[in-house]
């Protein structure tokens, strides 16, 4: 496909996974397990069930017989054809982007990453808005609980402490049964350290013009780090 051919000759995406062992979010146990796996509104999960050891586990890594079929029919896709609500609720047709470098981002208000992330986002959105850049941030509380807050309160933090101007959407589910679409097409069109998995909060897509995900960077790897590999290069051509 040219977009990823595109993206395998010119972006150099930082992934540098052993900052995990020092990264303020949580190491894989249990906890991240079921918050990860457990959808916000599922009632298979409840958060004073502890997590059965099973022989079974593994299966859930494996993709289906069936991926190579689904995959091709999700890079068919752009993220032009979904609508999402925006965190006041109102529909966006994510069309209205076209043209422009998106980067889609899982965020949350009380991680241990949301201060260098939201305060890196919001300068590079003032840095490149008028050069075809947006932001997109979704947030998510399935990792940790860390996004608890209503629409309004996230709205009001964001905004307030951080002056983000990019735009914010309503509160979604990332993995698990009640995934939005716009994520499930994000996964299936990049793979990530944990297969299809959303690892942590800010995990960051990066999307080109023509609406197709040219890149996929770890929640450790910062929004700075993103400008030095990949979104300067894009901004020069839009």
């Amino acid at each position: 496909m040219a977009s990823m051919a595109f993206s395998t000759s010119f972006f150099t995406p930082l992934h540098d996974f052993s900052q995990a062992r020092t990264n303020p979010i949580a190491p894989l146990s249990s906890s991240f397990i079921k918050s990860s796996f457990a959808s916000s509104k599922s009632t298979f999960f409840h958060p004073a069930l502890p997590l059965q050891p099973s022989s079974n586990f593994p299966r859930l890594f494996v993709k289906p017989r069936s991926f190579s079929v689904l995959a091709r029919a999700a890079t068919e896709k752009t993220i032009y054809d979904f609508t999402v609500k925006d965190i006041d609720r109102k529909d966006v047709a994510l069309n209205k982007f076209k043209g422009k470098v998106l980067l889609v981002v899982n965020v949350a208000s009380r991680c241990g990453l949301t201060s260098s992330n939201y305060s890196e986002l919001s300068r590079l959105y003032e840095k490149y808005k008028n050069q075809g850049l947006e932001i997109l941030a979704f947030p998510c509380n399935q990792f940790g609980m860390q996004e608890p807050g209503s629409n309004q309160d996230i709205k009001q933090f964001a905004c307030t402490r951080y002056k983000a101007e990019f735009p914010i959407f309503d509160k979604v589910d990332v993995n698990g049964p009640f995934t939005a679409p716009v994520y499930q097409f994000l996964k299936s069109s990049a793979g990530g350290f944990l297969g299809d998995l959303i690892k942590w909060n800010f995990e960051k897509f990066l999307v080109d013009k023509n609406g197709k995900v040219v890149e996929r960077y770890p929640p450790t790897t910062s929004p700075f780090q993103i400008e030095q590999f990949s979104l300067t290069f894009i901004a020069r051509r839009l």
